[in-house]
């Protein structure tokens, strides 16, 4: 069972998704920003180090977690909404009677 969500839900939901979204597409400007000028640096000899690419490759792995987080358990029917219903459904069914509910 599936209860219709008001609209001032939809837009809560809305501006939390889309801000979720952002952050990750700050986040990968920003990781293709510094791996760049980094890159950039160690190819032109400007450095006094060899760039390694392996502190790229943690952070591309932290940047791949967040999409994933972001895209894939963020969306709208997802495994994450699935969760949130399955609990909301549990503490719903733990109110005592007369409560009202939520």
């Amino acid at each position: 069972m599936h209860t219709p969500m008001s609209p001032d839900e939809i837009n809560r939901l809305a501006h939390k998704r889309a801000g979720a979204k952002m952050g990750w597409w700050i986040h990968a400007s920003v990781y293709v920003l510094v791996n760049a000028y980094w890159l950039a640096k160690s190819s032109y000899g400007l450095g006094t180090h060899a760039w390694s690419p392996l502190p790229a490759l943690g952070w591309g792995l932290g940047l791949g977690l967040h999409g994933v987080s972001v895209w894939l358990l963020g969306a709208g029917s997802g495994l994450r909404e699935r969760m949130v219903q399955r609990e909301r459904e549990r503490l719903q069914q733990q109110q005592p009677p007369g409560n009202g509910g939520f």
